[in-house]
């Protein structure tokens, strides 16, 4: 069936495709498509530690005493 998503090639160790596949098994999917979840999981989970780091950055350089209270920012 053809598509127009792009497509990717991939090798794999045999152990770590044989844990793919009985996931996707596991799933009724296709090998596919538990890849691309897989990806989409990983990106996901890449982005949110780089969102803690920074928080974590931010919260270590706060100053309570330059920080806008909420009158400040919103008005009365």
């Amino acid at each position: 069936m053809p598509t127009k998503n792009p497509r990717v090639n991939v090798v794999l160790e045999k152990p770590l495709y044989e844990r793919v596949r009985r996931l996707a098994e596991k799933e009724d999917i296709s090998l596919s498509l538990k890849i691309r979840d897989l990806v989409r999981e990983a990106l996901e989970a890449e982005e949110d530690a780089a969102l803690a780091q920074f928080a974590e950055e931010r919260e270590r350089s706060f100053k309570r005493s330059r920080a806008l209270t909420h009158k400040q920012v919103w008005g009365s």
